[in-house]
């Protein structure tokens, strides 16, 4: 699929999910065929001609503006990262990329040093297509325990988390809420699929879950984007039980993403996660300092 085709379908589903009543747009009580807003009420909205969006939407006009794409981006109802989606989207069109295989992924030495002072905090290195290019003992034992530890030094057999989330049963049955953890996921991919258009791995991939997974495909229809960067997630882990755990992505730019998972100072999931650190012979440095309670019973013991 191309560029202007992305375009299109997306500002075309978009604008199907906005009802007229959430937007003060009249309809007078007719009966509408299609869901959501007609082209001519979004062209309305963004100040545009009607023709104009027509052929925006239909792949026609190559030359949208920053500034035209943000009226439109405000009449959808768009938040920050749908509306970089957007831009990139635009801008896929006018480049229109070949598409190529780039060089494989690598994890900078000072990540991997970050990773190293981690080792009492679940951490993966995850590149963008969601290869797992590195993770401490911790981090592997959360997220996928049940994989070799040694698979991401090997690149042509590196997990790939966003495959395993819908096509490995251990990792789905991880979440509680699979489906919000899947949406994040997919929201995710096309924030990436549009800043690397001519990443022909990630296309592949991308064709790999929509033929494999009805649910991937499903998701990957609604046109949803969300950028990860910090969501709590209850998980079930098969040796520790369940825990709420903040899974943090942070990035210095456009290169790997190192995601954490934390858990709240003396609550259940901490002692779950410091239980997994031991039974995978983790030490937690950081650990919890110790309650007044339990100071009080210490100097009682003493005198």
């Amino acid at each position: 699929m191309d560029g202007k085709t992305r375009l299109g379908d997306f500002l075309q589903t978009r604008r199907s999910q906005l009802r007229p009543e959430d937007i003060g747009v009249p309809t007078y009580g007719e009966r509408r065929r299609v869901p959501g807003l007609r082209r001519e009420e979004l062209a309305l909205l963004a100040g545009v001609s009607t023709s104009y969006y027509t052929r925006l939407e239909q792949g026609q006009s190559l030359s949208a503006s920053p500034e035209v794409l943000d009226a439109i981006a405000r009449a959808l109802r768009l938040d920050e990262s749908e509306r970089r989606y957007l831009h990139d989207l635009a801008r896929v069109d006018r480049r229109r990329p070949r598409s190529r295989r780039p060089a494989p992924e690598r994890v900078p030495e000072a990540t991997r040093q970050f990773l190293d002072v981690l080792g009492d905090i679940p951490a993966i290195v995850l590149g963008r297509r969601s290869d797992v290019l590195a993770w401490n003992r911790l981090g592997h034992a959360l997220f996928a325990g049940h994989l070799d530890f040694g698979a991401p030094d090997r690149p042509a057999q590196r997990p790939n988390m966003a495959r395993q989330v819908f096509l490995d049963g251990h990792v789905r049955d991880l979440y509680a809420d699979w489906p919000s953890k899947a949406r994040a996921v997919v929201g995710n991919l096309r924030l990436v699929a549009a800043q690397h258009p001519e990443d022909a791995a990630l296309h592949a991939l991308l064709g790999e879950l929509s033929a494999t997974s009805a649910e991937f495909a499903s998701m990957w229809a609604d046109h949803r984007v969300k950028a990860c960067t910090v969501t709590d997630y209850e998980m079930r882990h098969p040796l520790v039980g369940p825990m709420t755990v903040k899974q943090q992505a942070m990035s210095s730019g456009r290169g790997p993403v190192v995601v954490v998972a934390t858990t709240e100072a003396g609550s259940a999931s901490r002692a779950a996660l410091a239980l997994l650190a031991q039974a995978t012979g983790e030490s937690v440095a950081r650990a919890d300092p110790p309650s007044e309670a339990a100071r009080s019973r210490s100097r009682a013991g003493k005198d």
